[in-house]
């Protein structure tokens, strides 16, 4: 059973930092790609983050310069850092995984990714 577990949210002040962190299960991250979404209240789902295992990244001009990815293959967990974190980046944030080699398109489609974990809320406070 494939899952997927997005965790490390929480209220910070305008200019802080986060890292989240999506554990997974049921599957490796070695076969997969990552894809971070985020939906604000009464918007749409966006992409802010796709890495795949072997080295692709794009990332949305939102997050230019203030985030870090990297994982721990032990855990089976990926974490994003967001630092600088502003207001606008008020929403739940998810992670996805997609097979490698499927997403073709940026920023990618969340059609694309077969699994998805429930979000957690980062709230940032002007």
């Amino acid at each position: 059973d494939v899952q997927l577990q997005a965790s490390g949210g929480g209220f910070v002040q305008t200019g802080g930092s986060l890292r989240l962190s999506c554990a997974a299960s049921g599957f490796t991250f070695d076969d997969s790609a990552i894809g971070w979404f985020r939906q604000a209240a009464g918007k749409e789902r966006e992409a802010i983050l796709y890495s795949s295992m072997d080295g692709a990244t794009w990332y949305a001009d939102s997050m230019e310069g203030r985030f870090a990815i990297s994982n721990d293959n032990a855990k089976n967990t990926v974490y994003l850092q967001i630092d600088n974190l502003k207001p606008e980046d008020t929403a739940v944030y998810y992670c996805a995984a997609a097979l490698k080699g499927v997403v073709h398109t940026f920023p990618p489609l969340a059609s694309d990714f077969h699994s998805w974990g429930p979000g957690t809320l980062v709230t940032v406070s002007s």
